[in-house]
């Protein structure tokens, strides 16, 4: 895979399917995207729960059409640098835990476990669905995997 110019993010599409500049670093860009929701997790928790969702169903909706514009721009299908759908992912996975750094990492962990892991169906969904939706969709399956896991481990826990 080719690796894609800085100038790309002059785009504005470009510039949020590639993470705010984050899918651009030569290695695991999608780790890279990840940390980016790591960063935005703290800033929309004063929203609240309700408003929080709404905030993810939004930007997964956006990325929809944010991350085919941009895989069709750039000509190859999920390219590696779009990373729009690894912060939505996580976000969505964050929804689930609670405030703090140590859930932050927690939901890092899990979250990228299950989005380069690929259990069934992620990995089906992955190669089945195409366009701006198929980018989206593992990484809404990978959160919400994540989000079964560490809820049944919270439960047992009996922290939840």
């Amino acid at each position: 895979m080719t690796r894609l110019a800085p100038g790309l993010l002059r785009d504005p599409v470009h510039f949020l399917a590639l993470g705010f500049g984050a899918g651009l670093v030569p290695v695991a860009p999608g780790t890279a995207g990840t940390v980016v929701g790591v960063l935005i997790d703290p800033l929309l928790r004063p929203l609240g729960l309700e408003l929080r969702v709404l905030v993810v169903v939004v930007m997964a909706l956006a990325g929809i059409w944010i991350c085919g514009a941009s895989a069709r721009r750039l000509g190859v299908h999920d390219h590696p640098a779009i990373v729009w759908d690894e912060i939505v992912g996580y976000l969505a996975l964050m929804l689930l835990l609670p405030a703090g750094w140590i859930w932050a990492l927690v939901g890092f962990g899990v979250f990228r476990l299950f989005d380069i892991w690929k259990p069934w169906p992620i990995r089906q969904l992955d190669h089945a669905v195409g366009g701006g939706l198929g980018i989206m969709l593992d990484d809404i399956a990978a959160a919400a995997w994540g989000a079964l896991v560490l809820a049944a481990v919270l439960y047992l826990a009996g922290m939840y």
